[in-house]
């Protein structure tokens, strides 16, 4: 899905509240501390290779170092190189500060959930775009269910909240938050 393509869907769902929602968890997204410290995982039969790459765009773009992903694999293979040799294994040392960013469309296996609840008891945050797991979406701090049959596809979510957690939020200067805060504690001034 291309940049334009993910405009217009914005603007097609501009009442409907996913915005929104993609929003949150973009701005979770952005939470995370440090490189390295978002881990983004699927189910055996589906790993996020997607996702990985709009993320690893996303933080390239808007500067913001923290949404470069570590794609966290169940089988990867001896002779990968080292960006895409990160077991799941990685997932028992996840700590607070780190972020689990787990996708699921369908259930998620019992082995993925016993993982995501130790992450989650070590003080990692959890978010998830899931297809209707509940145990899933109990476990996680944040999810987003997309159901099958709904206005978004799975996909079309992933591109949504990658999008959103790459938008950085302009904060006013130093000066303009001095100005307003001066104003606030002493009323607007009037001269001659």
């Amino acid at each position: 899905m291309d940049s334009g393509s993910v405009t217009l869907l914005r603007e097609l769902l501009a009442e409907t509240g996913w915005l929104e929602r993609a929003r949150e968890l973009g701005g979770a997204l952005r939470a995370t501390r440090s490189p390295g410290g978002l881990l983004l995982v699927g189910t055996p039969d589906e790993e996020p290779w997607h996702l990985t790459a709009h993320l690893s765009d996303e933080a390239r773009l808007s500067g913001l170092s923290q949404l470069t992903p570590t794609l966290v694999r169940w089988a990867p293979p001896a002779g990968a190189p080292a960006h895409l040799r990160v077991g799941i294994e990685r997932l028992e040392r996840a700590a607070r500060g780190e972020t689990l960013f787990v996708l699921a469309e369908g259930q998620a296996p019992v082995p993925l959930l016993e993982r995501v609840d130790d992450a989650r008891r070590t003080g990692a945050t959890i978010l998830a775009i899931e297809g209707g797991d509940a145990e899933l979406a109990g476990l996680a701090h944040d999810a987003i269910a997309v159901p099958q049959s709904g206005l978004v596809t799975f996909d079309g979510a992933q591109h949504l909240v990658s999008a959103a957690a790459g938008e950085v939020e302009q904060r006013p200067g130093l000066r303009l938050r001095l100005a307003r805060l001066l104003e606030r504690v002493s009323g607007p001034q009037l001269t001659d």
